[in-house]
């Protein structure tokens, strides 16, 4: 079986992540068997978590015309760049974090062949094709999961881990932003839940487009590689509020205001790993450090919370994501504002204020989840929270320093427990021809 992908290969305007819109619509009709139902063009609103998107209609002739549509589902990100894609694409409406430990007696020959295969893949369902090429009797073994379906903005990017390095006899190509993270008093961590020889981030549009992927990645783990852990989220489907957006979190909360943003000068200098000094490294030019982590959400207890007390808490309002100190929410945060009573507006314990870059000397992270709700646990409350995932070029000078203010005092922290950590370096994009990761596994 194969995708009807005849109008995704008309082509389309194409463009490369890292250019902060790297989410292009295909060309061509699209069936009404393949879209209806959709609604909304997503675009990047320059606030990560703000995936945007305004309703799209369609005219009805007759019921066996086909018509045109432009929808989530004919978007297409792609897979050659200066970066891996999944880092600055608007945020998708779901998600699936899976890790790999490569199998016993698995190398270096075996995680270069298993990249390869993966690479292909990706490319492949990124531009809405087949998971396989077929045969060349134009049969094809892939699943069908996602017959019919566009793109959907699916992105896969791929990780290595630093335990990946030693599996594979490069310890000297392991870069120093790999150093493991310290610990931290809030942590709960659980072991087989955290870390990895390879990770692999997939987000899509379409809960299907998306499992579609994840199935045809852990197809082509074949023997090389053994799942470790897998995670699946979800954040707000594109189109579903009547104007662009930043999210909100399972808390209510207006979640990634003051995220880094592409058109920034010092963006990519915060973001993506520069040109190595030490040529062991130059493998990791352009790329980035994820640092994952599944942060369970206290719901029951937040939510006896009144609003009032967990604007306290978060330092901003509920309504808006304005900071309590005024204005609206891309409003600059007055750290120093009292109210009549003297006391500071922002609280001295609200999350936004000591993770705020101005209290941390200036470390930033691109934030970019995954809400995640995995039923209920033995206490009878929601398993539920938060997939964080944040991006920076130097995981000691962002997410360190920020997460060892936020260990110290954070009002949050008694509202959230952190299971699972996980730490990544993420080659830059593969160029035209190559696979991700060629670099360090044939230098």
């Amino acid at each position: 079986m194969s995708r009807s992908i005849s109008a995704n290969r008309s082509g389309g305007r194409k463009t490369s992540e890292g250019s902060g819109d790297d989410r292009a619509p295909v060309n061509g009709a699209l069936s009404r068997r393949r879209l209806l139902g959709t609604a909304g063009a997503a675009g990047a609103t320059g606030l990560v978590l703000g995936a945007a998107g305004g309703a799209t209609g369609y005219a009805t002739t007759r019921p066996d015309e086909p018509t045109a549509l432009t929808a989530v589902g004919s978007t297409q990100v792609m897979f050659h760049g200066k970066h891996q894609p999944g880092i600055t694409t608007p945020l998708q409406a779901r998600g699936h974090l899976v890790a790999f430990d490569l199998a016993p007696g698995a190398g270096r020959r075996e995680a270069a062949a298993l990249l390869r295969r993966w690479s292909a893949v990706a490319r492949r369902l990124m531009a809405g094709e087949p998971a396989d090429s077929g045969a060349a009797d134009g049969t094809s073994h892939d699943t069908g999961i996602a017959l019919d379906a566009g793109p959907s903005s699916l992105t896969l990017t791929f990780g290595f881990g630093r335990t990946f390095f030693e599996r594979t006899g490069l310890v000297d190509h392991r870069p120093p932003g790999l150093d493991p993270l310290p610990p931290f008093s809030s942590d709960h961590i659980d072991a087989k839940r955290s870390n990895g020889d390879l990770w692999v981030q997939i987000g899509a549009d379409d809960a299907l487009v998306a499992f579609h992927a994840l199935r045809a990645v852990q197809k082509e783990a074949a023997t090389a590689a053994r799942v470790r852990w897998q995670m699946n989220g979800f954040n707000r489907s594109p189109g579903a509020t009547a104007q662009p957006m930043t999210a909100r979190n399972l808390m209510g909360q207006v979640d990634g205001t003051n995220n880094p943003k592409p058109a920034e000068s010092d963006f990519d200098r915060r973001i993506f790993v520069p040109a190595a000094t030490d040529a062991r490294y130059d493998w990791l030019a352009g790329g980035s450090y994820a640092v994952v982590r599944r942060i369970r959400m206290l719901l029951d207890d937040w939510e006896k919370l009144s609003v009032e007390r967990q604007e306290q808490v978060i330092g901003r309002r509920k309504k808006d994501g304005a900071p309590l100190s005024g204005g609206t929410e891309t409003t600059e945060m007055d750290l120093d504002k009292a109210g009549p009573d003297g006391k500071l507006l922002i609280p001295d314990n609200a999350h936004s204020r000591i993770s705020s870059p101005d209290k941390n000397g200036g470390a930033a992270m691109l934030r970019r989840p995954f809400s995640y709700h995995d039923g209920i646990s033995a206490d009878g409350a929601p398993d539920a929270g938060l997939l964080f995932i944040c991006w920076q070029a130097d995981p000691l000078r962002g997410f360190v320093p920020v997460q060892r203010k936020l260990d110290r005092g954070d009002a949050l922290s008694s509202f959230i427990r952190h299971e699972a950590s996980g730490l990544f370096a993420v080659p830059g994009g593969a160029a035209d021809g190559e696979y991700v990761g060629q670099r360090l596994l044939e230098s």
